[in-house]
């Protein structure tokens, strides 16, 4: 098991897809169905043995949750405001541009 490489409330995007978001959890490796996983084509599915973080996405057309491995993700250094709505109910921004629990929005 490996140390996850991004923080929760870090702005990433993917590397192949049009999509960025901000982090809200994190799994130390694959957590999701068998079937989410056998969904993706071979040639590009990423292997269990890594983090795996949720995501508050969005791309240019909707906002949605995303689960994307480590392998898949970059930061995102555009500065570019996200419009997902539900950041501002579990974050707050930081001065860094990234974001942090809002108080009593972490379990």
């Amino acid at each position: 098991m490996r140390t996850a490489r991004f923080a929760i409330g870090q702005v990433v995007r993917h590397r192949i897809f049009p999509f960025r978001g901000v982090i809200f959890d994190v799994d130390p490796v694959f957590n999701n169905t068998e079937e989410w996983w056998l969904a993706i084509p071979a040639e590009i599915r990423p292997t269990k043995d890594q983090p795996y973080y949720h995501l508050f996405a969005e791309n240019d057309d909707t906002e949605y949750v995303a689960y994307v491995s480590e392998q898949n993700l970059l930061p995102d250094e555009s500065g570019r405001p996200l419009r997902h709505p539900q950041i501002a109910q579990v974050f707050e921004k930081a001065r860094d541009g990234s974001y942090r629990f809002r108080s009593g929005a972490a379990n």
